[in-house]
């Protein structure tokens, strides 16, 4: 779960330089953790997804105070929990490849563009334009490098 924290700060880190870079003036905290964000209509669909999952389960209606709430703790959950998975697996393989996490990233990228789309939060992946697919699927390339590099380091510390 530590290595994928890196590598969601690493993905986060790009992101944020790339909003900077596009005119954006938020400051990184204040970008990181969704300041400002009050209600569903604006949210990420990280938000939306924490809003489902919350509103299905507990039957409740999930007030849009919760909105920045439920975006952050979705967007790093879900960055922990593929953390999580990949250390299982790669913990699991005789030795760790530097490919493994080049190929972790994709993996993380196309999930989003299978499961958003049927649940009506993303468009089907073939909608979206190049540079776009490009700047995501570069930023979860960074992820899953940093998250399988964190790993590794600390795998070889606590052996």
């Amino acid at each position: 779960m530590l290595a994928g924290a890196a590598g969601t700060m690493a993905m986060d880190l790009l992101q944020y330089r790339r909003y900077r870079r596009d005119g954006g003036t938020q400051p990184l905290p204040e970008w990181e953790f969704s300041a400002g964000l009050g209600d569903w209509d604006d949210a990420p669909a990280p938000a939306h997804v924490g809003k489902r999952v919350v509103e299905g389960l507990f039957q409740v209606t999930l007030d849009p105070r919760w909105a920045r709430l439920t975006n952050n703790v979705m967007h790093w959950g879900y960055g922990l929990a593929w953390g999580a998975q990949y250390g299982l697996v790669a913990g699991s393989a005789r030795s760790l490849r530097h490919s493994y996490g080049v190929a972790l990233g994709p993996v993380v990228f196309s999930s989003g563009y299978v499961v958003l789309p049927l649940a009506k939060l993303y468009k089907p992946i073939w909608e979206y334009d190049g540079p776009t697919l490009a700047k995501d699927l570069s930023a979860h390339l960074l992820y899953g490098v940093v998250t399988s590099e964190t790993f590794r380091l600390l795998h070889r510390r606590v052996r």
